[in-house]
């Protein structure tokens, strides 16, 4: 590589870093400052920052035509009916779920949102900063793309519109059912005005449809644009503000203390809390499926065990999975639905209550009966609530009489995350994480080599991983920079450092658990954000996710159960 062209792709590369931090900061101000409007001054820093950035999951952001999977990805994650209101009000936890207004939870992330009036819509925040980060993230991309719309269809500062938008409009208005015909013209219209192809948008149309709702994308075009309008003919600015409790109560652990306090008061009343202790963090079914699922094997017996939890996967069977939970609750399993606002759900496993001779793993009874392991597993948190939730998790139980330390043993992290060399549905074994932005960085021993997972038929690589801020910043330069600088870095994702951070004052700060606790970390590969349409808003890992995913759960059940 010449100097010069080295030298261009660092100055690109830094020119981005730059443009995250700057937009972490100005958000950090925002918020302390109580509002803000997002086209007006205040937002100018956000737009431009994302604008130098152009990061992979929005992409066409920086050109003249509408970008569609970027806008599919963010309105997944964003309530229904927020391209229509001009007031976005971030608030705490303050009580809407006992009142008359019905939560909206966005088809891609669990949170719970209210639609006050028309024109208001509050969004709830219980995980941190990284939830506000990630919402005003998208926001600033919505309302450019929404500009990009008006800036399209306006004639003139009086607010004449293209023919384009009048026939947009009708159509949106109408009462009645399109018909296929009609939809098809309406699409005509909506390609001219985002400058995209009728094919294109004829290919996401269907993406953008709910039960519910045929004509959505349509919808949502038609109201960014009207917004968008609005603010430019007749100054009414959108407006992001965030609830005084909201501002107040940020970063105090209020959520992450009541979760965890009940956990252990859960593990108290059941005797369990002085027994040896194996905390997971994952999803809600694959440890289950992996110690309960024999009680779908008699009917399977040619179907490797992969196939079992293929089809468990699979939405249409869910009376299989209920079979599964059934035998599982059989079996002592205690399920604790999250009422914390954490929206992290958890499962005890009693070991001396399962029946390990039929559980499909290599597990020595006799170590088992006389150390009686206890797994607990953890639902994934979000961002810089890893560290909240752990943190927390780890104190001491205070019972009336005394302070109860936990004997927590092992804590195995399993996560998806953004690979940077291999592709969809390969495993990462970390040895280090490092935090973006910052010199911190966190090398652990992990109890999981990449010979635990090898010649199972998905590629495993091993090296240190970044934590970033929020995967819907990062772009090309940046990652390049990662992968090929001396960090060598073969992964990103959002929570490792803060998992290792509370860890590690745990047991080495605090001595509230154990200096020995094992700790395992493996990601399976979401997307690869360096090969162009591999990133998140391409669409998920469908059933390509479930060998990897199960790879590393069996893999961990093997290590904790031995």
């Amino acid at each position: 590589m010449s100097n010069n062209k080295k030298h261009h792709s660092r100055t690109r590369a830094q020119e981005s870093s730059n443009a995250i931090e700057r937009m972490y900061i100005t958000m950090r101000h925002l918020f302390n400052r109580g509002f803000y409007k997002p086209m007006g001054i205040s937002g100018e820093t956000l737009r431009q920052s994302l604008l130098l950035l152009r990061p992979e999951i929005y992409g066409s952001i920086g050109e003249e035509k509408a970008e569609l999977e970027g806008l599919l990805y963010v309105i997944d994650r964003l309530p229904s009916g927020i391209e229509e209101c001009t007031f976005i009000n971030l608030t705490s936890d303050e009580g809407y779920g006992n009142s008359h207004f019905k939560p909206i939870i966005p088809e891609k992330r669990r949170r719970n949102c209210y639609r006050i009036d028309d024109e208001q819509m509050n969004i709830e925040i219980t995980r941190g900063r990284s939830e506000i980060y990630d919402i005003l993230t998208h926001l600033t991309f919505l309302f450019i793309e929404s500009h990009k719309i008006s800036n399209r269809v306006l004639i003139n500062e009086e607010g004449v519109t293209t023919r384009d938008w009048i026939k947009l409009e009708k159509a949106v208005l109408s009462k009645k059912k399109l018909s296929q015909d009609e939809r098809e013209v309406a699409i005509t219209h909506v390609a001219n005005i985002l400058g995209r192809t009728f094919n294109e948008l004829r290919t996401v149309y269907d993406d953008f449809s709910t039960t519910s709702h045929r004509e959505r994308l349509l919808h949502i075009v038609y109201w960014l644009g009207k917004l968008a309008i609005e603010e430019q003919v007749n100054n009414k600015k959108r407006t992001i503000t965030f609830s005084p409790v909201l501002r107040e109560r940020i970063g105090h652990h209020i959520h992450g203390e009541i979760w965890a306090d009940t956990i252990k008061e859960t593990l108290f009343k059941n005797n369990l809390l002085e027994r040896p202790i194996h905390i997971i963090s994952a999803n809600m079914h694959s440890v289950m499926n992996t110690l309960f699922s024999s009680v779908l094997k008699p009917k399977t017996p040619k179907k490797d065990i992969f196939e079992v939890y293929e089809s468990l996967s699979n939405k249409e069977n869910e009376s299989l999975r209920n079979k599964v939970v059934k035998e599982a609750l059989n079996q002592g399993m205690i399920y604790i639905k999250d009422t914390s606002g954490t929206n992290i759900d958890v499962q005890i496993f009693d070991t001396c209550k399962m029946n390990l001779s039929k559980v499909d793993l290599d597990v020595k009874e006799d170590v088992i009966e006389k150390e009686k392991p206890v797994i607990l597993v953890m639902d994934y948190a979000f961002g810089e609530q890893a560290y909240e939730t752990i943190d927390e998790l780890l104190k001491p139980y205070v019972g009336e009489d005394k302070k109860n330390y936990l004997n927590i043993e092992s804590i195995s992290i399993m996560g998806k995350a953004g690979i940077l060399e291999g592709g969809k549905g390969d495993i990462m074994i970390p040895s280090a994480h490092i935090f973006e932005g910052t010199a911190d960085n966190y090398p652990f021993a992990n109890e999981l080599k990449r010979e635990d997972l090898e010649g199972q038929g998905v590629d495993v690589f091993e090296g240190s991983m970044i934590t970033v801020l929020g995967t819907s910043l990062q772009n090309k330069d940046i990652l390049k920079f990662f992968h090929n600088s001396t960090w060598q870095v073969i992964g990103l994702e959002m929570e490792g450092a803060h998992y290792q951070k509370a860890i590690q004052a745990a047991s080495k700060v605090r001595a509230s658990i154990s200096q020995d606790v094992k700790v395992r970390y493996a990601y399976y590969a979401s997307d690869n954000p360096l090969e162009t349409g591999a990133t998140l808003a391409s669409g998920g890992l469908g059933t390509s996710g479930v060998r990897p995913t199960y790879l590393i759960t069996r893999t961990l059940l093997q290590q904790i159960l031995n």
